[in-house]
């Protein structure tokens, strides 16, 4: 079983004491993604990532600071800070956790393509629908191709908890019959409808990703069996590629983690 998740703006050089980092795949073309950055002009960089010119100036920092050397990364899952980070709870698994993680988990990137989540990374700012002219990096999407999907195993079932934006790089490629895709709504206490909370949904497929690794699942049939955060498997809502998770009262409020003082947003 595959888990995909997709990276986060938000970044963080972690104190974690991680297992050894290893090196990510796409290492290269990280590289080169990262030298046409440094071409970039600030302006573009405002424009284009819809940033304030002091964030611009962050961001620029980060590009002339970013390295492949191990010693200046931090493993993939530890860097990664947001809502749905705040769900995977990657800093609080076991050493065994983590290492069903580094088997099953993978993270999408536009910088990195696709990683392992002790995979080392340098901060960075770079989402997968960004378009950065000229070609080849002008669409992210045309650049990865489907060397992303070419790292997973078609015949093996993918639990997809990805955005659509980071999605579009890698699920056409894979076989359909073969993604789960989960869905987290929380009932609207005006109506009675079971809504999409933006917030409650990304912390939740986070928490769903660190049910499956702590308890090293491996059949897509054990995902409905999941009840975190006040969460259960809604049959009347579920078709098999979309199992439907509904709460009347969402349970994970104050999980998320939002900016820390060395992080960037």
């Amino acid at each position: 079983m595959h888990i995909l998740l997709h990276s986060s703006k938000t970044m963080v050089k972690s104190p974690v004491k991680s297992l050894k980092l290893t090196r990510p795949t796409f290492i290269e073309e990280a590289t080169a993604l990262n030298q046409h950055l440094r071409k970039v002009e600030k302006e573009i960089i405002e424009t284009k990532m819809k940033i304030s010119s002091k964030l611009a100036d962050e961001v620029i920092l980060q590009i002339n600071q970013w390295s492949s050397t191990p010693r200046f990364q931090t493993a993939a899952a530890d860097a990664f800070v947001g809502d749905i980070y705040s769900g995977l709870q990657f800093n609080t698994m076991s050493d065994t956790d983590r290492g069903v993680a580094q088997n099953k988990l993978r993270i999408i990137s536009g910088l990195y393509g696709i990683l392992r989540p002790l995979d080392g990374v340098s901060p960075y700012r770079l989402e997968m629908a960004y378009d950065l002219a000229p070609k080849p990096f002008s669409n992210l999407y045309t650049f990865w191709g489907d060397k992303l999907a070419k790292q997973l195993d078609k015949n093996q079932e993918t639990i997809n908890l990805t955005s659509i934006e980071y999605g579009k790089s890698i699920i056409p490629f894979l076989n359909k019959n073969n993604i789960i895709s989960p869905i987290f709504l929380t009932k609207n206490p005006k109506n009675g409808q079971y809504v999409n909370v933006a917030v409650h949904s990304k912390i939740a497929r986070g928490a769903i990703a660190s049910w499956l690794i702590r308890n090293n699942l491996e059949n897509s049939k054990d995902v409905i069996e999941f009840n975190g955060l006040g969460y259960s498997y809604n049959e009347h809502k579920s078709t098999r590629n979309i199992p439907v998770f509904t709460t009347e009262a969402f349970g994970g409020i104050g999980l998320s983690i939002r900016q820390k003082k060395n992080s960037i947003n």
